[in-house]
């Protein structure tokens, strides 16, 4: 089963964004996904509809942040994707007149409905700014040594 990785790559190129003061192009972030840039375009519109991100065409152009991080829950970059599918798992349509289906088919999805609300609920209570939190000393030991020049590419 291919699981979907689109909140977690999103969720890290907003966190350089607000990193790099300049445009980033689709180009950039493409290889820093290691994804086509026309992918990283169609994901990205989703980012711009919800007033997440903006972009700039031309040379010099690319994408930038137009919310401060904290104002930017993860549900709501969630909600900006499209709410993937969380799980394959789905009612079954083999015999729907059957009267046992149906009744595995509402246990199945009363499951289903239960998991997606907690999912969501867990993500409204964390910003993207939030994410960052835990590892901000690292993360600021990291970029010095990265700027006296001695560190290696992550």
């Amino acid at each position: 089963m291919r699981t979907d990785s689109r909140l977690p790559r999103v969720l890290h190129v907003l966190l350089h964004l607000e990193q790099i003061r300049e445009p980033v192009t689709s180009e950039q972030i493409g290889r820093m996904l290691n994804t086509n840039p026309s992918l990283v375009r169609r994901t990205m519109a989703g980012l711009r509809e919800a007033g997440f991100v903006g972009a700039t065409k031309g040379h010099g152009g690319g994408w930038v942040l137009e919310r401060p991080l904290k104002e930017i829950t993860l549900a709501a970059v969630y909600a900006a994707l499209g709410a993937p599918q969380l799980f394959a798992v789905g009612p079954s349509g083999d015999a729907p007149d059957c009267l046992l289906e149906r009744a595995a088919n509402a246990a199945t999805s009363m499951a289903l409905e239960a998991a997606r609300t907690t999912f969501q609920a867990e993500l409204q209570k964390v910003t993207v700014a939030d994410l960052v939190a835990p590892h901000a000393q690292e993360i600021r030991e990291y970029q010095a040594h990265q700027r006296s020049g001695t560190g290696t590419a992550s």
